[in-house]
């Protein structure tokens, strides 16, 4: 049998850990076939801050999400000043209703803040291995490359960090004016890290918006660095009349996932998805814990969704 490095491993494997129960892995790692079949999706949490633990978890599961991507952060599920007394007890009830919890949204930007501290060491004790940083901001006093070289060193920091508690972190790539925007300054600020534990998380929708026609350029450059994925999608159209990019349910927009479920699947990248669901959801899109609209409306378009995605898998 041909070997293959630890990072591959971890790559073919991610998909699968949220299927499997941790407790009957015989290791971090398992050997996957070359081509899966259906995507094994998890569900942003951010649009059910409505819902307790076990009622999060329930739904998780009946939707036909595999897992969930819990929001643990200011405004989240599970606040950070809380993380040892909470998320126990959330990957706990999460679990008691079958579904997984391997990956986490936070607000996370360096390793000497407490706060940051805490969070990751709580989660690598709860078995969530995946998470996402927060964003960083350019420096108003310093040129945008001496910015990006001191990120390189934080996020070096934190990488070396991770190795320590078996975690892996991801930077999104996030349309806009902060660092990451473009594909490209990921790649730079991720230069002086430990690549098996950080690396992108890479957003399509926000490729496209800051790629138009070369987003798959994009994709080429931090493919063998994606650690995780997110899915949603979007058009542009006039608000209040300024042209801006609209959240839209999956398939309805401008991404071509038929296109990019075809490149993931040409070079392999087989890691944690999450599913976010941006449009209008009555406030659930921005993380209402009461939404105006009904719990049934939110559960049947997010199943919506999570339904064409895996349509465009099975086409791609």
């Amino acid at each position: 049998m041909k070997s293959i490095s630890r990072r591959a491993f971890t790559k073919k494997s991610a998909l699968a850990l949220g299927a499997i129960p941790f407790a009957t892995l015989p290791s971090n790692f398992i050997e996957l076939n070359e081509t899966v079949e259906k995507l094994n999706i998890n569900i942003f949490s951010k649009h059910l801050q409505f819902l307790d633990f076990k009622e999060l978890g329930a739904r998780t599961v009946e939707m036909g999400f595999n897992g969930v991507d819990l929001t643990v952060r200011p405004k989240g599920h599970v606040l950070p000043e809380n993380v040892f007394n909470i998320l126990p007890k959330a990957i706990e009830d999460i679990k008691l209703s079958g579904a997984k919890c391997i990956m986490m949204t936070t607000a996370v930007n360096n390793v000497n803040n407490p706060i940051d501290i805490n969070v990751l060491k709580a989660a690598s004790e709860c078995g969530i291995k995946y998470y996402r940083t927060n964003w960083f901001k350019y420096s108003k006093n310093k040129s945008m490359i001496d910015s990006l070289n001191d990120y390189q060193t934080i996020i070096k920091d934190i990488s070396i960090f991770n190795k320590k508690h078996g975690l892996i972190g991801c930077y999104q790539n996030h349309a806009g004016t902060s660092v990451g925007a473009s594909i490209w300054e990921i790649k730079k600020i991720i230069e002086l890290a430990n690549l098996d534990t950080f690396g992108a998380q890479y957003d399509i929708r926000h490729a496209v918006v800051e790629g138009g026609l070369s987003w798959s350029n994009g994709l080429k450059l931090i493919k063998d660095n994606i650690n995780s994925i997110v899915l949603k999608d979007f058009k542009w159209g006039q608000v209040n009349g300024i042209w801006k990019p609209i959240n839209v349910p999956i398939g309805e927009g401008m991404v071509d996932f038929i296109s990019y479920f075809k490149l993931l699947k040409k070079y392999k990248i087989n890691v944690p998805v999450s599913l976010h669901c941006e449009y209008d959801l009555g406030g659930a899109e921005r993380g209402s814990t009461s939404p105006t609209i009904s719990k049934k409306d939110i559960y049947k378009a997010i199943s919506k969704d999570l339904k064409t995605l895996q349509q465009f898998w099975e086409e791609a």
